[in-house]
């Protein structure tokens, strides 16, 4: 599989990116962390979570401005 390049190259690899990031804090597994008190926690588990979520919402912005610059697709 070859790189993208150009603007679906950067796309290509910020969703890269982002998708590491998300791999990072879904290994954090703030759900064990929780379960600890308080005074162990090295991270809020909150945090984490609310972490996760917003990098979701970047990737998936990320997929569809993707998807959108395919070349030969129209969109509506």
């Amino acid at each position: 599989m070859s790189t993208p390049s150009g603007e679906n190259g950067f796309l290509y690899e910020l969703e890269v990116e982002i998708e590491e990031e998300v791999t990072l804090v879904e290994e954090s597994r703030p759900e064990d962390a929780a379960a600890l008190p308080v005074t162990e926690w090295l991270y809020d588990p909150a945090d984490a979570e609310r972490e996760e979520i917003g990098l979701r919402g970047v990737l998936d912005a990320v997929e569809a401005l993707e998807e959108r610059s395919r070349p030969g697709e129209h969109h509506a």
